[in-house]
């Protein structure tokens, strides 16, 4: 039965794409941010001087994922605030309940999305039934991540605008030895997400090797990096990457796109020219100065010769490190990448349910502190702001991180999961108890 409905999903899918096709309409969901506007902010940040992060980056970034898990939440609310017997065993009733529901709610999120990525899979085992222009795989594709779009919301996830993509794709930090050079023209589009904002060292499987300075191993720096990076890109004539990668500074997003070309740093430029220079005038005062003088070769010779040699160590030295880059960048993508493709959108369902969940719980417990509220209990804009500094106080408190808890989100979802008031619009629906 449920490979009926799947195929019978994929079918509607696939009619759907060939009548919008034909009709020339535009694309469901909202436009996927193209590259043109992208290179006129990277333009606007080569002029700048030395940027540190990009333009109102505070006000753009809000951090709303919540660093515990739902079992450290759970575990921790109870110490607190449920100190009865009867006060436990209602709270984790509540907390069951909250399993079961969105459970059977995001596996039937999951296979919605996994019927709308099936026919672009390029990861697919099963034989293909059809083949799609690239007029039609382009509009899947952005199918796909306007279905994706409200999950990664509801995981917490922010999506990154153009000026901080401009501000990474061309600031480097000086701590990564790895450059790349992207290309805008060879992509229809980028989208990037992230999770979990940090400022501090780079975890020590970060990088192949410590970072060798003159004096021994230079010491990690600071930096602002992400937990989770969701990185979309859509290469012209190609499939569209799904990826998720781990612990990801934010000057180092191009390291995560596809075709891309590694690059030397200015700095490495110089310092091999200039070892090649010393080491090649030092070869032909005691070389080349004695064949010139005992076999009695002609300048011109000699010089091409020199010249000639210099050049091939030269292509020898910068190829070599051209491949120590490239090692470290396949290593560094080998230990930060998560999931991809299709196992993407489960992850981040399944990201999406905690996240809901967690909200529901700390929404609920602060709730039940605050006296003269019932158990259905009508929410107004009071309430909800008093509940949002007293959840973002806590999670301070016991985190060190300044998190932005979206109370008016888990108070909607709260009545909806009660059935105190009817389903907003936005807010997923549940399953009945």
């Amino acid at each position: 039965m449920t490979s009926e409905l799947r195929g019978s999903c994929i079918t509607a899918i696939r009619m759907l794409c060939m009548a919008r096709a034909a009709l020339g309409m535009g694309v469901l969901g909202p436009p996927c941010r193209g590259v043109a506007s992208l290179a006129t902010k990277m333009a606007e940040y080569r002029r700048m001087r030395k940027p540190t992060e990009p333009q109102g980056w505070a006000e753009q970034y809000q951090e709303r994922f919540i660093p515990f898990s739902k079992g450290q939440l759970v575990s921790t609310l109870l110490k607190e605030f449920h100190s009865t017997d009867a006060d436990r065993a209602s709270f984790l009733s509540f907390v069951a309940r909250v399993d079961s529901s969105l459970l059977h709610h995001y596996h039937s999120v999951m296979g919605h999305l996994q019927a709308l990525y099936d026919p672009i899979n390029p990861d697919r085992d099963t034989l293909q039934e059809w083949s799609l222009t690239d007029a039609q795989r382009l509009e899947n594709e952005q199918q796909v991540l306007a279905a994706l779009e409200p999950i990664l919301e509801q995981a917490n996830f922010n999506s990154l605008s153009e000026d901080a993509l401009a501000y990474a794709l061309v600031v480097h930090h000086p701590q990564d030895e790895v450059q790349v050079t992207v290309n805008l023209d060879q992509y229809e589009y980028i989208r990037f997400w992230a999770l979990g904002q940090r400022i501090g060292p780079l975890p020590v499987k970060s990088t192949l090797r410590p970072q060798q300075g003159f004096f021994g191993t230079a010491p990690l720096m600071p930096r602002r990096y992400f937990k989770r990076m969701v990185v979309a890109a859509r290469p012209k004539n190609a499939h569209l990457v799904l990826k998720c990668f781990k612990d990801i500074p934010l000057e180092a997003l191009e390291h995560l796109l596809p075709l891309v070309k590694i690059r030397t740093s200015i700095f490495y430029r110089a310092l091999l020219n200039a070892m090649l220079l010393v080491s090649g005038l030092a070869l032909f005062v005691n070389v080349g100065m004695v064949v010139l003088s005992d076999l009695k070769v002609g300048t011109t010779f000699l010089l091409l010769c020199f010249a000639a040699f210099m050049s091939f160590r030269a292509w020898k030295v910068f190829g070599r490190r051209r491949n120590v880059h490239s090692l470290e960048l396949v290593h560094m993508l080998y230990y930060r990448s998560t999931s991809n493709n299709s196992e993407l959108l489960g992850a981040l369902a399944l990201r999406a349910l905690e996240e809901h969940a967690k909200e529901l719980i700390l929404a609920d417990s602060f709730l039940r502190r605050q006296s003269g509220l019932p158990q259905h209990r009508p929410i107004d804009a009071q309430t909800v702001a008093r509940l949002q500094e007293q959840i973002q106080a806590w999670l301070h408190l016991h985190s060190g991180l300044h998190i932005s808890f979206c109370a008016e989100r888990a108070c909607q979802h709260l009545q909806s999961f009660e059935g105190a008031s009817p389903r907003p619009m936005g807010v997923p629906s549940l399953t009945p108890l």
